[in-house]
């Protein structure tokens, strides 16, 4: 399935990185999980734009960026450390979701011009994860499907049934999943749980010493949220939980998540 870019095309030592840039004013680096791309985040963008400048980059693997190589958080976090320095931007309040969480704090690790964090739906490990049974084995055979079935116009007839909002395009998850990498399931589902049973994010939130906003889905199917808000105030994160929200709380209320990223901006 074909992409077409809403932003502009940037090389990034080699690589052709597709971003979004948005507004003028204090800026705010989104970055979105697994299977997602710039496109998750436009109706948060609509809430931060009129006084901040909003950068939302897709990542390797993908949707417009695309490739198969240096998927890891810190191979990505290179990349977005390129993309800030190529736009001179200093002071960038970098929010990760899901797996973009992982990165943002590999970016802060390595780039001056991080100056605070968000976490938006991430537990520091998944040694409480409530992923489905398998999913090592059947994400990537259901990433294959999509990738396969996305494109057909029944696809895009049946799509008019489901659940609307999220979205503009309602085949927007299909369709970022259907171009994300195969490589990726790898790395979130089998390397990323040693990498964090290792180092979890709470440890590393602890280490970088920055101001650090965690929100949370008080529904989230993925990570009991009370475990994770512990963790998290444990090493001196703020943590904000959005009730009735999921694992993606800035999708279902996104006015929310916009004004705590707004007030935490101007703290």
């Amino acid at each position: 399935m074909s992409r077409s870019p809403i932003g502009e095309i940037l090389d990034v030592n080699g690589v052709a990185v597709h971003l979004r840039q948005d507004g003028a004013g204090p800026p705010i680096l989104l970055l979105h999980g697994y299977c997602g791309s710039v496109h998750w985040f436009d109706r948060l963008t609509l809430g931060l734009s009129a006084a901040h400048h909003v950068i939302r980059v897709d990542l390797l693997g993908h949707g417009c960026t695309g490739g198969s190589s240096g998927l890891d958080a810190v191979s990505q976090a290179r990349m977005v450390a390129g993309v800030l320095d190529a736009l001179g931007v200093e002071d960038v309040l970098v929010a990760g979701h899901s797996f973009g969480a992982d990165v943002a704090l590999a970016l802060a690790g390595i780039s001056p011009r991080v100056g605070s964090l968000v976490l938006i739906g991430q537990a520091p490990d998944y040694s409480y994860a409530s992923f489905p049974p398998g999913s090592s084995v059947l994400l990537p055979m259901a990433g294959a499907l999509v990738r396969l079935v996305a494109h057909r116009p029944w696809v895009r007839f049946a799509s008019r049934f489901r659940r609307a909002g999220w979205f503009g395009d309602p085949l927007q998850d299909l369709a970022d999943h259907a171009v994300t990498s195969p490589a990726m399931a790898r790395v979130v589902l089998v390397e990323r749980a040693r990498l964090l049973a290792f180092r979890p994010l709470d440890a590393q939130v602890a280490a970088l010493g920055l101001p650090c906003l965690v929100i949370l889905g008080r529904r989230d199917r993925f990570y009991d949220c009370d475990k994770t808000f512990a963790r998290y105030s444990a090493v001196g994160a703020r943590v904000e939980v959005v009730e009735g929200a999921g694992h993606s709380p800035f999708l279902e209320r996104p006015g929310e998540v916009a004004r705590l990223l707004r007030e935490f901006r101007a703290s």
